[in-house]
């Protein structure tokens, strides 16, 4: 970087990308319904949509790193946020469900794989020491303040104006980073095109497609027959995966990624750290909305402003502790990290009936908030300083695929447990009733699924009632 640059621009760059590959499905959660009328398509295939983005950016991730040593980390960063932008007009654009797919699943996703890993790097290439730390503090609670504050966004957009404005204002932002890509410092390609291991790349694409496949299918019960097929395919295939890159290594050949970096403890440990800190993180954005806008009928808007203090929060203390790690250690907040927030869940969990207001959650998001910002003040610098400056690289592919793997089993486990309890409750009621008849658990259950499908199908065309009705005014 140039000395006459501003020192923050990197840092600012990389944010700007993150907050916007975030927004995505932060933000259109709310407008679901609204692409089911306007796309004339289905609720499943918007939910498949949605999948679809999540599992597509964590399978490319790994061969998304190593372009970075066949194209320069800044190439490879440019290259991603163009075929972003693609998919981000192409989105905005869409006139029926496989234009959306496209556009926002496919392009969207891919660009995002060469992204996040790009970025990792490059902040971490243009900071050191303390400055580092702050910067993967700034990096880190920016994506959080993107996931928590898309809702509002999502619900302005949609309420007031027009879903594909989430879309479109992405649009702006990539525009911008185009205008700051001066601030990006390049690296020297390491290899060749023709040193890439393309049967490793087919290899990790696949066997992270079916394990990510198999945490997001939880989220539906007639699909959980389906859950251990995948993810046992999905292991058997990355173990084959693990085989053949020790092979391509043991005959001297490039493998796609540097395995060795598992065995490294710190490195295994922070991302193992990665992982449990995203599932909570992910089940907190997939509840609080969920419980507002089904039990409490808070409008989109409204949701995205009750989840305003824990974005603020986590944001004040990303960059807290970056500051507090110098004196206290990264090890110390990140254990207090996970204490605090904890305590934050535990607060929560005793704020929620049926006569809660958002007066009531606020306490305890906050201590969450708390929590998860001194976690994200710390893992990403805690596990890019694990390794050396040749294996950064690798080191950013295996990081962001984790993480994004963390936040598909949040998301999937917190919509199972709520199906467990709500089904769960509700079949040992009806079972222990006379209404049940001679059914089984097993046939009161499927009724029960088959009963919420069709009111959820009732909403929906009530919803396209009244949405036709205006359009006509």
């Amino acid at each position: 970087m140039a000395e006459n640059q501003y020192k923050w621009g990197v840092v600012i760059v990389a944010c700007m990308a993150i907050f916007i590959i975030v927004l995505d499905s932060s933000a259109m959660t709310v407008a679901i319904t609204t692409l089911v009328v306007q796309l004339n398509t289905t609720l499943s295939t918007i939910q498949t949509i949605i999948a679809l983005y999540a599992l597509i950016i964590a399978s490319f991730m790994l061969l998304g790193s190593k372009l970075q040593d066949i194209l320069g980390r800044k190439r490879t960063f440019m290259i991603g946020l163009f075929i972003y932008a693609c998919g981000t007009i192409t989105a905005t654009l869409s006139v029926n469900a496989a234009m959306l797919m496209i556009g926002w699943a496919v392009l969207e996703g891919i660009g995002a794989a060469l992204i996040l890993p790009a970025s990792t790097t490059i902040v971490g290439a243009s900071y050191k020491g303390k400055d580092r730390v702050t910067a993967f503090g700034i990096w880190g609670g920016i994506a959080a303040v993107g996931a928590a504050v898309g809702p509002i966004i999502g619900g302005i957009f949609t309420t007031y104006l027009t879903w594909r404005l989430v879309f479109g204002s992405e649009v702006v932002i990539v525009g911008i980073i185009f205008l700051l890509r001066d601030y990006l410092s390049e690296s020297t390609p390491t290899l060749k095109w023709k040193d890439l291991d393309i049967v490793g790349a087919l290899l990790s694409i696949v066997s992270l497609i079916l394990i990510v496949l198999g945490i997001l299918v939880l989220g539906n019960p007639k699909n959980w027959a389906y859950v251990p097929l995948f993810i046992v395919s999905g292991a058997m295939l990355f173990g084959i995966f693990l085989y053949w890159q020790r092979r391509r290594i043991s005959r001297k050949l490039e493998p796609l990624s540097d395995i060795s970096l598992l065995k490294n403890r710190l490195f295994g440990l922070s991302n193992i750290n990665s992982v449990i800190q995203q599932i909570p993180l992910a089940g907190f954005l997939f509840i609080i909305p969920v419980f507002l806008q089904q039990v409490t009928k808070t409008d989109a808007f409204t949701t995205g402003l009750a989840l305003l203090p824990a974005s603020i929060t986590i944001l004040i203390f990303s960059l807290l502790g970056a500051r507090l790690s110098e004196k206290l250690g990264p090890k110390i907040l990140l254990m207090n990290g996970f204490i605090i927030s904890a305590a934050g869940t535990f607060i929560m969990g005793g704020s929620f009936n049926l006569n809660t207001q958002i007066i009531d959650i606020i306490p305890g998001t906050v201590v969450f908030g708390i929590g998860i910002g001194f976690l994200l003040s710390q893992i990403t610098n805690f596990t890019m300083s694990a390794v050396r400056s040749d294996q950064e690289t690798d080191a950013s592919g295996f990081f962001n695929a984790f993480k994004n793997l963390g936040y598909s089993i949040g998301t999937a486990l917190i919509g199972v447990l709520l199906l467990v309890g709500i089904f769960g409750g509700l079949t040992t009621a009806i079972d222990a009733s006379s209404i049940s008849g001679n059914m089984t658990t097993s046939e009161i259950q499927n009724s029960l699924y088959n009963y919420v499908e069709k009111c959820k199908q009732q909403l929906l065309k009530t919803y396209h009632q009244t949405w036709y009705q205006k359009s006509l005014k």
